[in-house]
């Protein structure tokens, strides 16, 4: 499962990539620019609405901020690229504002992120990306609704309290939004519950800590929002088709 860093980037040199098998997440968003490439099989992304199946070698390329979403069609293997804005940070000024038009290019072979091991190897592979971009896309200015920008601040503050109570309740009383408009609002624009995209996110989390720290799954648990140990085992089976346990040990 894919951990998606908070929003907003540590570090003006973050830079991290993992792999996933099989995976899909619903919508979000983050500071931190992401790419995916597709190593085999077939993704379907979505970015700001609009709709990608990508194949093996296709590459999208996902601005801050931009909502997206992606889950497998029949099988995948895809490989997931976060970086902060600084690391191109000329990139990042002369097309602040702006978005792609066509988030998505096709690399002629897969690039080879383990020699990937400074800072300089890095900035030259996301250049390149870069240049492609300028070259062969064009760029259009963002545009957000009322609703996106409301949706925008319910996703950040889950983003902020995933790991403590968090209801939308809470939402509403720290946004001073109408409850049931702001429930309606999500399912509207999510397609799912707030309350099922809550969870989501925090097996997502979960899921990293098994993997990246040396945490106890009941302490992971308890990091990650669920006070009751059942629940958080029953949620994370029923979202990773795994127990915890079970997806520590996975290659």
């Amino acid at each position: 499962m894919a951990f998606f860093e908070k929003h907003g980037v540590v570090g003006k040199e973050f830079f991290r990539f993992f792999s996933l098998k099989n995976y899909h997440f619903p919508l979000h968003f983050h500071l931190a620019f992401e790419m995916i490439y597709i190593n085999s099989g077939q993704l379907y992304v979505s970015v700001d609405q609009k709709e990608y199946l990508l194949e093996k070698n296709d590459l999208v390329f996902i601005f801050t901020n931009q909502m997206h979403e992606f889950k497998t069609m029949d099988y995948s293997e895809i490989t997931i690229i976060l970086f902060s804005p600084e690391l191109i940070g000329d990139f990042f000024m002369n097309f602040k504002g702006l978005i792609l038009n066509d988030n998505v290019l096709h690399l002629e072979r897969e690039p080879d992120l383990n020699k990937l091991n400074s800072i300089y190897s890095q900035k030259s592979f996301l250049y390149a990306v870069c240049a492609d971009l300028v070259n062969k896309k064009s760029f259009v200015p963002v545009k957000q609704s009322p609703q996106t920008k409301a949706l925008y601040k319910m996703l950040l503050y889950v983003e902020q309290n995933y790991s403590a109570h968090c209801t939308l309740k809470d939402v509403a009383k720290h946004l001073q939004y109408d409850y049931p408009y702001i429930s309606k609002l999500f399912v509207q624009q999510m397609n799912i519950t707030f309350t099922d995209y809550l969870n989501h996110y925090r097996i997502s989390q979960a899921c990293y800590l098994l993997k990246n720290s040396q945490q106890s799954i009941s302490e992971v648990a308890i990091n990650c929002g669920y006070n009751n140990l059942r629940t958080f085992h029953r949620n994370f089976r029923e979202i990773t088709s795994h127990a915890p346990k079970e997806y520590r040990t996975l290659d």
